[in-house]
């Protein structure tokens, strides 16, 4: 991990925090570190700076903790992703974290499988997992906003349209005509397909609501390289 990412239950007191667990294995097994030494810190949602350890032990740090400047600024994209196979959410959802995507809404098409639903890794547990590891790979601090939306087309209708006012609204579509945009200069909401992608009646209803299809060329990619590779072209 590039930062530790502290929570307000692991201060006890103003300037010091105690750590178990994952992050205490890993400043102990990977960084190789020794009291006295600092790295970087953060607090979820708040600011970073530097923790210096003042006792490191086999079942808790212990560091003293400085907070001195803002987590790097979000990428102004809202994705609305088609829910992946389970096996890839995880990357999907920690990759996306760590390019600073703060909303992210997976939603049902019809190309998604009923089965992925109901896997655990859709759990709210396991989505802030992988968002606390995309921050700390990132050095950023901001948990982004993680949605589920079933039904596709009341989705479409009735809180797209709302969601998406004052940005510029696109679609991923690998059979689009005209280009996706590069180096843009405003706020997007980017939808994004199953690897399949949409069928021509989702399409049509993300375009009647102001949606213009966009293509990234003859490559169909899959969705772990699609959400970065967008969102390095539009910003």
């Amino acid at each position: 991990m590039n930062l530790i990412l502290l929570f307000d239950d692991d201060f006890i007191s103003d300037a010091r925090v105690r750590l178990t667990g994952r992050r205490l294995q890993h400043v102990r097994d990977v960084h190789r570190a020794a009291e006295g030494e600092s790295l970087t810190v953060g607090i979820a949602n708040g600011r970073i700076g530097r923790g210096t350890i003042t006792h490191l032990g086999d079942d808790a740090l212990e560091m003293d903790v400085a907070l001195d400047r803002d987590p790097p600024p979000p990428l102004p994209l809202t994705l609305i992703l088609a829910l992946p196979r389970p096996k890839v959410l995880n990357r999907v959802i920690a990759g996306a974290t760590s390019l600073g995507i703060k909303r992210i809404v997976l939603i049902n098409a019809w190309r998604v499988e009923k089965s992925y639903w109901s896997s655990p890794r859709l759990t709210p547990e396991n989505l802030l997992t992988q968002s606390i590891l995309g921050l700390e790979q990132a050095r950023d601090t901001v948990l982004p906003s993680i949605e589920t939306r079933r039904l596709f087309r009341p989705f479409v209708e009735d809180e797209l349209p709302s969601i998406a006012a004052a940005t510029r609204a696109l679609v991923a579509h690998p059979h689009a005509s005209e280009e996706c945009p590069r180096n843009v200069r405003e706020p997007v909401t980017l939808v994004i397909g199953p690897e399949g992608g949409f069928i021509d009646a989702e399409i049509a209803s993300l375009e009647r609501i102001g949606f213009t299809p966009v293509s990234i060329g003859q490559r169909i990619l899959r969705v772990e390289t699609a959400v970065p590779f967008l969102a390095a072209r539009l910003y």
